[in-house]
């Protein structure tokens, strides 16, 4: 039995959604494809029935991916946005960022567990743990998973996932969750900004207009609260977040390439594995030296560091696999919607004031990621339709003619008549 398997371009540049390490490659087409003996089957088949099965398939399978988008977005949402809200109430008990980045980096750790339990159950070809992971193990090289593929491939990665959410953290305690998460947005234009320059991509002009936009929302932004000191400070922090996060995404997609599901769950597992071996020094450290110190461990609100670390796998979960069973503009959609969540829960809350700037910097910021979320082709698929309306336009005139014209001629046939006998 030939095996098919997906593969995914981990941060395949700008065609992935934010944050993504994973897109789907080739192999899936050819699970949908009959065989050989279906084919010849399907061959002595009516031509209207097969095209009318053909599209009532086509139809299903597209109404199951959207109806799954639709959940994996109010997933995406209220993850993400759950995750900030909880993230910025922890704070007032628990003023430690960096630490409560390392205790939900150490979640990850989850990733391969939870992706073996769905190889168990979906796989028809079912292999021992020992196994799948030494198979997925082949992503990091022919050796395997050694010390110095474990220094060279995941270390580096290791250190900008840190930086990327110790650095969103931070500023959550600067400024309020509105402002950090439509200014995490911008990620999407640096990753095209990096990849267009280092992977060499392909340049559209929409997503420079894209990207000019970010960073005319960022100046706004600045601008809405007076550049005062806090606020200059928590929009950089999140600035700063945004883009080791684009840097992940491209070095990631120059260094290592593609990789399938098992491998991506694997290599984020061995993210907190280095997590836990070379980062947990760095807490401590704060600790004694009470940049981030805490009275005794009974103070923590363990409630909410655990449902943040939940929400923060479950958003990287469904943002990083759940183009499997949907589509990744989707999937985006839902980073997006996060914004206006957190802005009605910060009204609520009497954190923000919705002064014109500030809303303007949003909407720029917003247009500016959805234009990021166009296909390549869209200026082909926008003159294609174009095209379609003027061809259908110049049918119908003709045919509007040719009904003017068809009049014309037959008043002339019953006129004709009564002329000649006047003329007689």
């Amino acid at each position: 039995m030939k095996k098919h398997s997906a593969r995914v371009a981990p941060l395949s540049a700008c065609n992935s959604p934010v944050l993504t390490l994973t897109k789907v490659e080739g192999d899936e087409r050819s699970r949908d494809s009959p065989a050989p003996a279906e084919v010849q089957a399907q061959a002595g088949m009516e031509a209207g029935g097969r095209g009318s099965r053909c599209c009532w398939t086509c139809s299903v399978t597209q109404f199951k991916k959207f109806f799954w988008g639709v959940v994996v977005v109010l997933g995406v949402c209220s993850s993400w946005s759950g995750s900030t809200q909880l993230a910025k109430l922890t704070f007032k008990k628990f003023d430690a960022p960096f630490t409560l980045t390392w205790f939900a980096t150490n979640w990850n750790f989850l990733f391969f567990p939870l992706y073996y339990i769905g190889h168990v159950f979906k796989s028809a070809e079912k292999q021992s743990p020992q196994q799948r992971y030494r198979e997925c193990c082949r992503f990091f090289g022919d050796n395997g998973l050694t010390l110095k593929a474990f220094f060279t491939k995941a270390a580096p990665f290791g250190v900008l996932w840190t930086l990327t959410n110790y650095l969103y953290l931070h500023a959550i305690k600067k400024i309020n969750t509105t402002d950090v998460s439509v200014l995490f947005c911008c990620n999407k234009a640096f990753v095209f900004l990096l990849s267009w320059i280092v992977l060499r991509d392909r340049f559209m002009g929409v997503r420079i207009v894209a990207a000019i936009l970010a960073i005319a929302g960022i100046v706004m932004m600045t601008y809405a609260d007076g550049f005062h000191s806090y606020s200059v400070i928590g929009i950089a922090l999140v600035v700063g977040s945004a883009s080791m996060s684009a840097m992940y995404k491209v070095l990631f997609k120059l260094l290592l390439g593609s990789a399938k599901f098992g491998e991506a769950a694997l290599f984020l597992s061995v993210l907190a594995v280095f997590n836990i071996l070379f980062v947990t020094c760095i807490p401590v450290i704060l600790y004694f030296t009470k940049v981030e110190y805490w009275s005794s461990f009974d103070a923590i609100p363990w409630g909410s560091i655990c449902g943040f670390s939940v929400l923060l796998l479950t958003f990287n979960i469904l943002l990083n696999f759940g183009i499997a069973i949907t589509y990744p503009t989707l999937i985006s959609l839902g980073i997006v919607l996060s914004v206006p969540v957190n802005a009605v829960v910060d009204h609520y809350r009497s954190d923000i004031v919705f002064n014109s700037v500030r809303v303007i910097a949003i909407v720029i910021i917003g247009l500016g990621f959805l234009l990021l979320l166009l296909p390549e082709e869209w200026d082909e698929y926008l003159i294609k339709l174009l095209t379609r309306l003027k061809v259908r336009k110049k049918e119908e005139v003709p045919e509007g003619n040719g009904d003017i014209v068809s009049g014309l001629q037959n008043k002339s046939r019953r006129t004709r008549p009564s002329m000649s006998s006047f003329t007689h």
